[in-house]
């Protein structure tokens, strides 16, 4: 069976998906355990990706230290490849890194540099948790640093694929600084094991109930035959849809505003976005500041199901306050539609705790 789908249809399946309907969740792992994981981004224009990504779910309740509880106390979300990720996902994600690395560069890298691994591990057993600085580079060989994004100290490069492997995982964080450990002593030691087939086929699905709806062979979005099959109305691609999200799919979505950090899941699968949603996303962070149109970080603005506008918008720490630059339409708004915007500006600044300065 086929499902036949209305565009309608497809943004409040995505939507209800990705918790941004007016029927707000409860908690940090509430939202994690939906989304199947929250980015991890230093970038803090406003707030930084992992915050404004809960907040824009939670709402006011939601405080910073809720999050760093629940990973580094309550474990149950732990951080892998630059996201907070939920423990439950733990033991479906085993398989990968079995396989991990399957790039024949990383692969030859890790092979080099076999006793540097086994040097960094004992040093963890031994002294941690510490954090990269305090660990020797007895590195071999180097990986290439030619992207700009790493030092040639190879130290924190080999953590993070030993983490990928899940022989070493993030403790905590100071501040920003990552401390590392031996996987045993951060994970719970009491999680189900799975075959390989059966965690892969889980995973699939986690994927798909966080999307609710994705292109089947989308690289965004790896769901597989996971769900069942269905199209959407003007499009001619092949999708899978989420089966329990179809109980709600003639439900209109109750309608809120909601202010997406451009690193936030819901926009990740850009062609997805301009499939469905009819919204052609470009973060203008990396452009020269005369080519931006929206601003330098604009969040994307998120009203019921459409995508209305960006908010080009930023803390001013010297001044104390939130500065918006401009609130950019992209359909014409209501007068009543504007003030939902600007009310939802008002409730970040009184959750950021500073004044709101719009300019006019």
């Amino acid at each position: 069976m086929v499902h036949e789908l209305t565009r309608d249809q497809a943004r409040r399946i995505i939507v209800r998906a990705q918790l941004l309907d007016a029927d707000r969740p409860g908690d940090v792992v509430e939202v994690a355990e939906q989304l199947g994981y929250l980015k991890i981004d230093p970038t803090a224009v406003i707030a930084p990706c992992e915050h404004t990504t809960l907040w824009s779910r939670i709402g006011w309740s939601y405080e910073t230290g809720q999050l760093k509880k629940a990973v580094e106390d309550d474990r149950l979300l732990f951080e892998l490849d630059g996201a907070y990720r939920p423990t439950s996902l733990l033991p479906l994600m085993r398989a990968g890194m079995r396989r991990w690395p399957q790039h024949a560069g990383w692969r030859q890298w890790m092979q080099a540099n076999e006793a540097f691994a086994k040097e960094v591990v004992a040093r963890l057993r031994a002294e941690g948790p510490l954090r990269a600085e305090q660990i020797p580079d007895t590195a071999a060989v180097m990986l290439d640093t030619s992207d700009g994004w790493y030092g040639p100290n190879q130290v924190p490069r080999m953590l993070e694929a030993l983490s990928r492997q899940g022989v070493v995982a993030v403790t905590a964080r100071e501040g920003r600084v990552r401390v590392w450990d031996v996987a045993e002593r951060v994970f719970p030691q009491d999680l189900p094991a799975y075959p390989d087939d059966e965690a892969d086929r889980m995973l699939r699905e986690r994927r798909l109930q966080a999307a609710g709806l994705a292109k089947q062979n989308s690289p965004w979005t790896r769901v597989g035959d996971a769900g069942e099959a269905a199209r959407v109305e003007g499009s001619t691609w092949k999708w899978r849809v989420d089966p329990q999200a179809l109980e709600r799919v003639d439900d209109e979505v109750d309608g809120r505003v909601a202010l997406l950090n451009p690193y936030d899941g819901m926009l990740a699968d850009r062609p997805r976005l301009k499939e469905v949603f009819e919204f052609e996303f470009v973060l203008e962070q990396f452009k020269p500041k005369a080519q931006r149109v929206y601003g330098y970080f604009a969040h994307p603005i998120l009203m019921g199901d459409r995508f209305v506008g960006l908010l080009d918008a930023a803390v001013d720490k010297k001044e104390g306050m939130l500065r918006v630059d401009a609130i950019h339409e992209l359909i014409p708004l209501e007068p009543e539609e504007m003030e939902m915007i600007r009310a939802e500006i008002a409730e970040l600044a009184q959750w950021l705790g500073v004044p709101v300065a719009e300019q006019r």
